[in-house]
Formats: C-alpha cells, sequence, structure tokens
C-alpha cells in the first residue's frame, strides 16, 4: 500500500521491552530514492536523543494503531554503534550499524534491500564477526538525505517552475519512494500533483532543486489527484498511461542511480 511520510511521522515506535518513541523524520537514499530510516525521537528515554531504525528491524506495523514494534530490546538500540541521527551519515557508519545486529549491509547486490525487494527481517546465525561486509563495493560518501529537508525543494518542468515538493508517497512493503507530492502554488489554483521521481533528469542538492522531463501543461493537465484519498493502481495506471512511462511495478530491477545526474 501506498502512505503520505508526513502522515507516519508521529508514529509511535516500541522495542520488545517498551516504549521507544515517536517518529520525527526519515532519511532517503538519493540511489534509487528509497527509505532506508526512521528517525526517532526517543524523549526521555535516550536523554532526548534521535536514532535510527531500518524498515529491517520492524516486527510488526499496526497501521490502525500508528505504531510500529521493532524486533529488538532498547538496550540494543541504545548501545547501537553511532546510533546519533545527525547527519552525515556514511557508509561506514551503516556498516557498523548493521554489523553490530548481525545484520547483512542492504547495498552492493542486485535487489533494492540486499537480494531482497523489501526489507524483510535477515535473521542470521552468523557471528558477527563473520558478517559479510561487502568491501570490493564499499563506499564511504554520504546518501542519504532528510526527508524534512527535501521538503521545499522547487521543481522545475522543462519551461518552467511548477511548484515545490511537499510530501513524499511511499511504497509500505519496499519503502521506496514512488512519488513526490508537488504543491503547484499560485499558478495552478494551488492544487497538489503526483510526480514519480525517476521522472527527474537532474537533481541539485546544493540548489535544492529537482529537475523534470515533464512540460508545465502536461502537469497541470495530469490524471486529478485527491489528497484526501489513498493512491491506488487505478489512479496510478490512468497517472502512467497518461505520461507515457512504463509502470514500476511490471520492472523488478533496481532503478538507475540517480547520483549520475547530481550536480
Amino acid at each position: 500500500m501506498l502512505r503520505s511520510l508526513k502522515d507516519l511521522e508521529g508514529y509511535a515506535v516500541a522495542a520488545t521491552d517498551g516504549a521507544l518513541g515517536t517518529v520525527a523524520n526519515f532519511l532517503v537514499e538519493d540511489a534509487g530514492w528509497t527509505c532506508r530510516y526512521l528517525v526517532v525521537s526517543t524523549g526521555t528515554f535516550f536523554d532526548e536523543r534521535e536514532v535510527l531504525i531500518s524498515p529491517m528491524f520492524f516486527r510488526q506495523v499496526e497501521w490502525g494503531n500508528r505504531t510500529f514494534h521493532l524486533a529488538l530490546t532498547r538496550k540494543q538500540i541504545r548501545e547501537s554503534p553511532g546510533a546519533n541521527a545527525d547527519l552525515p551519515v556514511s557508509r561506514q557508519h551503516e556498516r557498523d550499524y548493521y554489523r553490530y545486529f548481525g545484520y547483512p549491509n542492504y547495498w552492493g547486490s542486485t535487489g533494492v534491500w540486499g537480494t531482497n525487494a523489501a526489507p524483510l527481517p535477515i535473521l542470521t546465525d552468523l557471528p558477527v564477526a563473520e558478517i559479510p561486509l561487502d568491501i570490493d563495493t564499499f563506499d564511504d560518501d554520504p546518501h542519504l538525505r532528510s526527508v524534512k529537508f527535501i521538503r521545499g525543494y522547487h521543481l522545475h518542468a522543462t519551461d518552467g517552475d511548477v511548484g515545490h515538493v511537499d510530501d513524499f508517497i511511499v511504497d509500505d512493503e519496499t519503502w521506496q519512494i514512488r512519488y513526490l507530492v508537488v504543491s503547484t502554488g499560485s499558478w495552478f489554483t494551488g492544487r497538489q500533483v503526483l510526480v514519480s521521481p525517476l521522472w527527474a533528469t537532474q537533481v541539485s542538492w546544493e540548489e535544492n532543486t529537482i529537475d523534470l522531463c515533464l512540460t508545465r501543461q502536461e502537469i497541470k493537465d495530469c490524471p486529478e489527484w485527491d489528497p484526501g484519498a489513498p493512491v491506488n493502481r487505478s489512479y496510478e495506471k490512468r497517472l502512467f498511461d497518461y505520461y507515457g512511462r512504463p509502470v514500476y511495478w511490471d520492472s523488478p530491477s533496481i532503478p538507475a542511480d540517480p547520483r549520475d545526474e547530481i550536480l
């Protein structure tokens, strides 16, 4: 199911032995637009600290009760290496993080999450020292972006501005960002529209802009989206048909790395 990241902010997060805190933010990897971590505000539990929680550590999600249940104890989270959510977060940090929990890295393989398309819990009996580290593909550069920071990025069509990023629509199984919610402002009667991040031709993290391979008129005439209703497959089909783009659900491969286009 597709969900708004704004709506997921404030969800409770519970360890196996009690409450941990609430979701305050998300970190998205700039390769493939995948949400890799929840940023959890722990309040008084960890001296007002924020910690990173990977969807790989979910035990259960109660959407009705707005709670993420983790397969981790509070002690495990408290003692995890470099758990502070302050950016930048490097690959070195992530490697140590997953190795501590006894999980393989998600990068350096063919799937979005290691060998899997979704962040399924990967339980292993290997001693921590024997967890594969993917040294040959190791890249120490930080590639994680704060969702709160990307909100407000200006989007440019091929012939002018179209608005700014207001929200993100995420697939709650793969945790890939399927759509950017674009607030069009005064040029288009304040409407919100959906565009896929894969339709971006260029992202400038320095200038806070995203260039789209679409015209303003194309965006203005796209199938109307109701922000108050869930994004369903019927609407997605109409949207992709309108833009003449192949649908993502028939393509199992990982999208090309957009860092090739980043300024």
